[in-house]
């Protein structure tokens, strides 16, 4: 099933929420909507689904226009953050419920559950009751629910935020696997961006209800669209500089671009604690050791910025350091409008 927004907008009190936003989303294609909270990714979600009712522009589904189509009959399932799971019913009864719904006879929604099951890995807890189960087994049982439909296409809003990090980390690689193996259109929703790096085919970065970049997560990351994107996207995101320190900075990469906002990934910052020639002084704010890898906080010219320094990198606050960043890792933008240059 391909997805298609064409200058899709939706206003709320005379407040636009997604603004002339426009995607092609290809059949079997994972794509994920990322961006910080209120940027309009989820209501974007609920408008292919149905739930809510585009102000303008057009929703096409296999090429044809949705805007007037019933949820039910748009062959959409979501899964969302809560589960929406049925307390009173049984795990087995939750994910045959929209089975029963189509009135499917008993042999086949046993066959499809135990099938949906079995590819969960939840076979074992198809007696119990929801209040029973783990955050992560309740997330299962949604995705269970909503697999069990083989619909043309997935809904999924934030689906992983409600558990701790390891059952993230194991569910995003379960829902990769899915996908996959399915080759089901996917559209996620996420302010996450290990998720969105780790599981979108392309990712859809939207600020203040606008689409900011459309692209693969690799390219999106080596290439942000513009400063927006380059500081959303990336753990830390990409260093910015004062005017003053941006000058210093070209001189000593010895780079020709001026008259623009300077910016370079936390990677490509190197830091020496003694002094080198060309290489600017700064100081230690402090440091984070994140296990293979240590965060420092540097201080220059009364401004902060981060460097990625190998995990045994030792520094006490206000520590004198040395850094340096190469010609060719540096990210130029246009300083009025914001875009790459």
């Amino acid at each position: 099933m391909s997805i298609t927004l064409h200058h899709l907008s939706k206003s709320f009190g005379g407040s636009p929420v997604v603004d002339d936003l426009s995607l092609e989303i290809g059949d079997g294609e994972f794509v994920v909507l990322l961006g910080p909270s209120g940027c309009g990714k989820t209501t974007t979600l609920r408008m292919i689904a149905g739930l809510e009712a585009a102000s303008s522009g057009d929703i096409l589904i296999d090429h044809r226009r949705v805007n007037d189509l019933a949820p039910q009959k748009r062959d959409v399932a979501m899964v969302f953050q809560s589960y929406a799971l049925y307390p009173h019913m049984t795990v087995a009864d939750n994910i045959a419920y929209p089975l029963r719904v189509r009135k499917l006879n008993r042999e086949q929604i046993q066959k499809q559950v135990a099938r949906t099951a079995a590819m969960l890995e939840i076979e074992a807890l198809l007696a119990r009751r929801p209040r029973e189960l783990s955050g992560g087994e309740r997330q299962r049982v949604a995705l269970a629910r909503a697999i069990v439909r083989d619909p043309r296409a997935f809904l999924m809003d934030e689906p992983l935020s409600n558990l701790d990090a390891k059952l993230r980390l194991q569910m995003r690689a379960e829902l990769k696997r899915l996908q996959q193996q399915l080759a089901t259109t996917t559209v996620y929703v996420t302010h996450d961006q290990a998720e969105a790096m780790t599981l979108g085919h392309r990712v859809a970065v939207m600020h203040k209800g606008q689409l900011q970049q459309f692209d693969k997560p690799l390219e999106i990351y080596q290439r942000p669209a513009n400063r927006f994107v380059a500081e959303f996207v990336g753990g830390p995101g990409m260093n910015f500089f004062t005017e003053e320190v941006a000058r210093t900075l070209l001189k000593s990469a010895e780079a020709t671009q001026t008259d623009a906002d300077v910016g370079i990934r936390p990677e490509h910052v190197e830091i020496s604690r003694v002094p080198r020639d060309g290489w600017l002084p700064a100081r230690v704010y402090v440091s984070e050791l994140m296990g293979n890898e240590v965060f420092v906080f540097l201080e220059i010219d009364h401004q902060k910025i981060i460097a990625r320094a190998p995990a045994d990198f030792r520094a006490d606050a206000e520590t004198p350091v040395w850094i340096s960043v190469a010609a060719d890792k540096l990210h130029f933008f246009d300083t009025k409008t914001g875009l790459r240059i």
